[in-house]
């Protein structure tokens, strides 16, 4: 596979990825969870620092009356989480190699291949800006005033009729937004830290392995869901077995999907 980092200019047909089994997500998982038990110190250091930012994040929406946002919050978690795995996938390919994880974190992942995972980064983030300013979009249509009050919010928005209109349209533009995040995505990020390629041929290849191997790549995507949408049920502690899981799982899906240089 030839690739120019700073032109892009390898081609669609140019780009080779594996054909996998459909139960080849099962795999990832039981060898993140091995990554996430080998480097348990620093997985699980990685997890609760993301519980603590999760529940100031809480905190602050609470304290400032603006509660009507975390719903739309936790849905655009979804979308920025391939960032927040940086250093655990680093951490993935240090063990890969035998390599001391002391010496492993997001800032050396970041600086691996600063520009393209900044431009990627950058994306992610104003996804997720764009999911909430269309939800407040939606939401002015429901309800009049800046916010409706806590005690009243989800049996006006999610029980009323108006409000049943306002979830499934959420729920449609939500879905939207996912599974686009998703496919460039999805390898996107453990790609451009193995590689010294620009970020357009990785998102490419990202969506080429999502095309090419829908059925297994739809399970990931629904086990993905599942595994954090379990952290985040728990008040964000589960986030902290959640996202290491998924994160170090995500570098061995990059493995198996991306044929080696």
């Amino acid at each position: 596979m030839e690739t120019t980092a700073n032109t892009g200019s390898t081609r669609w047909h140019e780009l080779v990825v594996n054909k996998i089994k459909f139960t080849e997500p099962f795999m990832w998982l039981a060898k993140g969870w091995r990554d996430m038990i080998d480097a348990a110190r620093y997985s699980l250091t990685y997890g609760a620092v993301i519980v603590l930012i999760s529940g100031l994040l809480t905190f602050v929406l609470f304290s400032t009356d603006s509660m009507f946002l975390l719903p739309f919050l936790v849905a655009g978690f979804f979308l920025v989480a391939p960032f927040l795995g940086i250093g655990l996938y680093q951490m993935s390919a240090h063990l890969e190699k035998g390599e001391p994880l002391k010496t492993c974190n997001a800032l050396e992942a970041w600086k691996s291949n600063h520009t393209q995972i900044s431009m990627i980064t950058a994306g992610f983030f104003i996804m997720m800006q764009l999911w909430i300013a269309l939800n407040y979009v939606l939401f002015s249509l429901l309800y009049e005033g800046l916010s409706p009050p806590l005690d009243n919010f989800f049996s006006n928005v999610f029980l009323s009729e108006k409000g049943r209109n306002f979830t499934i349209a959420s729920i449609m533009v939500g879905f939207f937004f996912a599974w686009w995040a998703y496919m460039i995505s999805v390898i996107t990020v453990p790609i451009l830290i193995d590689r010294k390629i620009d970020g357009f041929t990785a998102i490419r290849l990202s969506v080429k392995s999502v095309l090419q191997n829908m059925p297994a790549m739809m399970l990931w995507a629904f086990m993905i869901v599942v595994i954090v949408g379990l952290g985040l049920m728990t008040y964000f502690v589960g986030l902290l077995i959640a996202l290491p899981l998924v994160g170090h799982a995500s570098w061995h899906a990059y493995r198996s999907l991306v044929p080696s240089d």
